[in-house]
């Protein structure tokens, strides 16, 4: 059996025992507990599932702990067996106990199903376990053996390796001797032929790095004559940019300064005329207004030299006022 059907075994086991357990844990408080309701004082029945949850605990613990010394080789004593024994008959009487009292047979037998099943298979799992055990500690044991084994062929083979090494080794030595013998002489006039080479390759590359420095120095002077040719051209074209901007702007200023100075002439005509009788056409009104609003005259002032309402002007006004301030709010 190898490592892999042992650990299926305890696995099938392991999974089985607990499902047997669960299930006669389950039957066992559904069981018990109305026996112990029915011989519970008044007031007391909600403890009822207590017994047989401490009994059903009980089992959990000794399958619990006997898996464990199980696994581990060990054993508990006599004790371990007594509380086994012990738990599973207080489980079978706890169950058949209300079927008894009834004098019904078949109740007796089948509520014995559970309990019997729980003990039964407590002593065979626990036998199991140390069965599989055992069979694992036999299958360490045989491992080890043929690790062992495997260990002592490998060090008889290592050795005669490093013997047949040796003896390579020392004969190698030998040839190497008198190979290094005959190529020390070779050696001498390769040396030579060499050296000559290595010097006229130096005097070449002595050569080749005088001419690609001289190459160097003379790009480097054109790249920093071209550099300065750059920044050169950059600052001319740079003055022309703000000589233009300066131009533009002091146009830009004469005409602001003429077209202000247009629209005074043409409000101060506007407001020549002086107080007028009746009214003015509409846009020639507005005009007057316009102006007017230009100048800072009060509405009333306004009103007499176009001739309009005093509310209308107002009106003209505060259109002007609210268009100012677009105007502003924009700028900003």
């Amino acid at each position: 059996m190898n490592d892999v059907q042992i650990r299926s075994a305890e696995k099938a086991l392991s999974v089985g025992t607990w499902l047997i357990v669960g299930g006669a844990m389950l039957f066992s408080i559904l069981t018990v507990t109305p026996l112990m309701e029915r011989h519970t004082p008044e007031g007391w029945k909600w403890t009822a599932p207590i017994l047989p949850l401490v009994v059903d605990a009980a089992v959990v613990i000794v399958v619990r702990l006997d898996a464990v010394l199980a696994r581990m080789g060990g054993h508990g004593g006599r004790w371990p067996i007594v509380l086994r024994w012990m738990t599973g008959f207080m489980t079978l009487a706890l169950n058949v106990a209300d079927s008894a009292l009834k004098k019904e047979l078949v109740g007796v037998a089948v509520h014995a199903v559970a309990p019997l099943l729980l003990i039964v298979t407590a002593e065979t799992g626990l036998a199991y376990r140390q069965a599989i055990t055992a069979a694992q500690s036999a299958r360490e044991a045989q491992l080890k053996a043929e690790r062992a084994e495997r260990e002592q062929a490998a060090t008889a083979r290592r050795e005669a390796q490093e013997r047949r090494v040796r003896e390579e080794r020392e004969h190698a030595a030998q040839l190497a001797r008198e190979q290094r013998e005959h190529e020390a002489l070779l050696a001498r006039e390769q040396t030579e032929r060499e050296e000559a080479v290595r010097r006229e390759e130096r005097e070449r590359a002595e050569a080749r790095e005088r001419a690609e420095r001289e190459a160097r120095e003379r790009r480097e002077r054109e790249r920093e004559q071209q550099q300065a040719e750059r920044e050169r051209l950059e600052r001319e074209a740079t003055q022309r940019r703000e000589r233009d901007r300066l131009e533009r702007e002091e146009a830009e200023r004469r005409q602001r300064q003429e077209r202000a100075e247009r629209e005074a002439r043409e409000r101060a005509a506007l407001l020549s005329g002086g107080p007028v009788n009746e009214k003015l056409p509409e846009d020639k009104a507005r005009l007057v207004v316009h102006a007017s609003f230009g100048e800072g005259l009060p509405v009333r002032a306004a009103a007499d030299l176009c001739g309009w309402s005093v509310g209308w002007v107002s009106a003209r006004y505060q259109e002007h006022r609210d268009g100012a301030g677009l105007v502003l709010e924009s700028a900003s």
